[in-house]
């Protein structure tokens, strides 16, 4: 099993960039599939961002493509989200996620999860 714990989140300016890190303990995070899903309130939880275990595959949802860029560093054990150019309607806490199954564009299928983390737009 691995315990996952997101850092990074915070206010930020529209038009300004943060860095989400989720770091990883109890098993080698290179075993996992990785996501991002962020749930702002009232609404649903929305995936955002998958990577396969390599890196070498990626996944966006189109609300952040071209503005999120998810990694990994797998001898750190511990998954990347930078995001530019923020938005108020990025407004969210951000969880990341981890999964055995094989990498799959889009799939939601996640059995770990972090606490969160929370990112704040300001307009």
């Amino acid at each position: 099993q691995v315990h996952l714990v997101e850092s990074g989140g915070g206010l930020v300016q529209a038009g300004g960039s943060l860095r989400l890190s989720c770091a990883a303990s109890g098993r080698t995070v290179s075993t996992y599939v990785m996501g991002w899903f962020r749930q702002a309130p009232g609404k649903e939880r929305e995936y955002v961002a998958g990577i396969s275990r390599s890196g070498n595959k990626l996944y966006y949802a189109d609300s952040v493509k071209g503005r999120f860029t998810a990694s990994r560093d797998n001898a750190e054990n511990t998954a990347f989200l930078r995001m530019n150019n923020l938005k108020p309607e990025d407004t969210a806490v951000y969880y990341c996620a981890a999964d055995e199954s094989r990498f799959t564009p889009g799939s939601r299928r996640y059995e770990y999860w972090g606490q969160g983390t929370q990112v704040t737009v300001s307009s």
